[in-house]
């Protein structure tokens, strides 16, 4: 993902450029004062039955509801985010607090094996302190669906969030302090990148998560391996989008509008490779044209607002200059294409098609409102070409026969495949991916079982015989 603040942690107007609020970094023996803060909490966090961890957890979704607002616009000023669908975040993030308040105690229960004689069975254990490392593009909803069950379980958190939503992360402690969460149960960090590494090293911290760039996550990753740490990561993506064939037409175009455009179009789920049978391609590419024509750019928190600035200038400058490039090796632009001519981090809606192996939008993420569209000739090669991508995040095909669908979806490389719908989510459902979208899965029961001691005990009678002993 592009466009992250390099610098301190600070509030970057993105619709208007302007810097309102500065927050310092921490570090050294500050940093090591947390940890030791965060792990005497995790000893007595976890001697709390599962019962009222899940009471707190629940609070804070209550607490989220009851600020939504508050939160919304915090989200809409420092990424962006149309007010309208920052509000749809805050209803997600509450949702999936509720969902693990209500099923988490179920989801980690002990768990009985089929023995012969005597009793085994698996209990959940939590591990310790764990590091999250965030994202700015869903600054609440990715930040719970790693809190959450880490919580529920008796883990506790640390948090480090991206550096242009410090806002939004202050916003997040102070709602689990207010639900009771005790001191170092939920913590937020503002620390540079060179003490994430001296955190994961840490013996305190048991395991580490990151959402967020390629780059980022394969530090990360490398640095959990290094101390034989387990890790998370949800990368970026390259969804694609397959239409193959034209009923219903003028829902696939709105599904198509509504799956690129999302958060502008920031989202590692959302629709980015559009790959249509060759019947259909034409009515495809002219309903999405007319359909980004009909956007508005303006102020994220006007509500007649359809197109918000990117998080950042620098992330609007970036994909600027990945779709000029892709045109100067050859593709071709059926709309947009350009910086939009006013303040702020904006980028045209863009449709581009002709796109060739060897042009940046072939192969790389387009983390804005661009739209790559490519024409086929049958389902082999479009699933061919959805699976020519390093990216293994999600997708969606549409088409009036499920059936058909169905078999589609099963041959596309990706955690997750929608049909008949873009790429979303919500608590009950697992979200990961596989390739260069990294590994693991968060929310439903699989997201409570990533960073957790799945421990045997075997119990026998004193007087069972003794068999063989392997290791």
């Amino acid at each position: 993902m592009s466009g992250q603040h390099k610098s301190s942690f600070a509030t970057v107007n993105p619709y208007t450029g302007e810097t309102l609020k500065e927050f310092p970094v921490i570090e050294g023996g500050q940093v090591d004062a947390v940890l030791e803060t965060a792990d005497k909490a995790f000893q007595a966090w976890r001697s709390r039955p599962i019962e009222e961890r899940a009471a707190v957890v629940g609070r804070a979704g209550e607490l989220m509801k009851e600020r939504k607002e508050e939160l919304a616009q915090l989200i809409t000023l420092e990424m962006g985010k149309l007010i309208s669908e920052a509000r749809g975040e805050v209803d997600l993030a509450a949702s999936i607090l509720g969902y693990y308040a209500q099923h988490g105690p179920d989801f980690a229960a002990a768990e009985p094996l089929d023995v012969e004689e005597g009793e085994a069975y698996l209990v959940n254990e939590p591990l310790g302190v764990l590091l999250g490392v965030m994202p700015w593009n869903f600054p609440l909803y990715q930040v719970v669906r790693f809190a959450g069950p880490n919580l529920l379980l008796g883990n506790t958190v640390l948090v480090k969030h991206a550096g242009i939503c410090p806002q939004s992360a202050l916003a997040l402690e102070t709602l689990f302090r207010d639900a009771q969460a005790p001191e170092g149960v939920y913590t937020n960090l503002f620390v540079s990148h060179d003490e994430i590494s001296r955190i994961i090293d840490s013996p305190v911290v048991r395991g580490a998560s990151l959402t967020g760039s390629e780059g980022a996550g394969a530090q990360v990753a490398e640095r959990a391996g290094r101390n034989l740490k387990p890790s998370l990561l949800e990368l970026g993506g390259s969804d694609v989008f397959i239409v193959l064939d034209g009923e219903n037409l003028e829902r696939t175009v709105g599904a198509a509008v509504a799956g690129r455009m999302a958060n502008t179009g920031q989202s590692c789920v959302a629709s980015k490779r559009f790959i249509v049978l060759a019947d259909v391609y034409d009515d495809f590419v002219d309903g999405l044209r007319r359909g980004f024509e009909e956007l508005r750019p303006g102020d994220p928190a006007d509500e007649a607002t359809t197109v918000g600035p990117l998080s950042s200038e620098q992330a609007a400058s970036d994909l600027a200059d990945q779709i000029r490039e892709t045109v100067d090796q050859g593709a071709d632009l059926v709309i947009g294409g350009h910086r939009i001519d006013r303040p702020g981090a904006f980028v045209e809606p863009t449709i581009i098609t002709g796109v060739e192996p060897g042009m940046r939008a072939y192969a790389e993420e387009l983390f804005g409102p661009v739209a790559v569209v490519y024409r086929v000739a049958d389902e082999d090669e479009a699933v061919a070409l959805a699976n020519d991508s390093q990216y293994g995040l999600g997708g969606s095909v549409f088409c009036a026969d499920v059936e058909r669908g169905r078999r589609v979806a099963e041959r596309v490389e990706t955690g997750m495949v929608w049909v008949n719908h873009p790429t979303s989510t919500q608590p009950d459902l697992p979200f990961g991916g596989i390739k260069r979208s990294g590994y693991g899965r968060e929310l439903s029961k699989l997201g409570m079982q990533e960073f957790v001691n799945r421990k045997l005990v075997r119990i026998l009678p004193p007087d069972a015989e003794l068999t063989g002993i392997a290791g």
